[in-house]
């Protein structure tokens, strides 16, 4: 009988030592696995790091600065405006004399779908 009380005793022993030694292995797991998804955030941010600055070398070299497209459209702009006061004063005069001409040749007539009152 001792020797049962015994044989049973080695085996809780043992089954508690796999057990500690399962947990311990389900730990380690669980940090390379932390330490494996810190790895790769790391990488990824490198890469895209990496990335944005290719293309601020891409777009330097094909478009130039920011400040540079943004001061050529805003002299683009400035030469349309003065184009267009240059066409504004040129016409303005005959303009102005051609829309007076209309308002004030009044040509007085009914309009065609008036229907004149039957007398009786």
């Amino acid at each position: 009988m001792a020797s049962q009380t015994q044989g049973i005793q080695q085996l809780l022993a043992a089954e508690k030592r796999a057990a500690e030694k399962v947990g311990e292995a389900r730990k380690r797991k669980q940090r390379r696995l932390k330490q494996a998804k810190e790895e790769a955030q790391e990488e990824i941010e490198r890469y895209r790091q990496e990335r944005e600055r290719q293309f601020k070398e891409f777009e330097a070299k094909h478009m130039g600065s920011r400040e540079g497209v943004a001061a050529k459209i805003d002299a683009d702009t400035v030469i349309k405006i003065e184009e267009m006061n240059r066409t504004i004063s040129t016409s303005k005069a005959g303009l102005i004399e051609e829309i007076l001409t209309l308002v004030y040749d009044i040509k007085p007539q009914l309009h065609q779908n008036f229907i004149k009152p039957a007398k009786n």
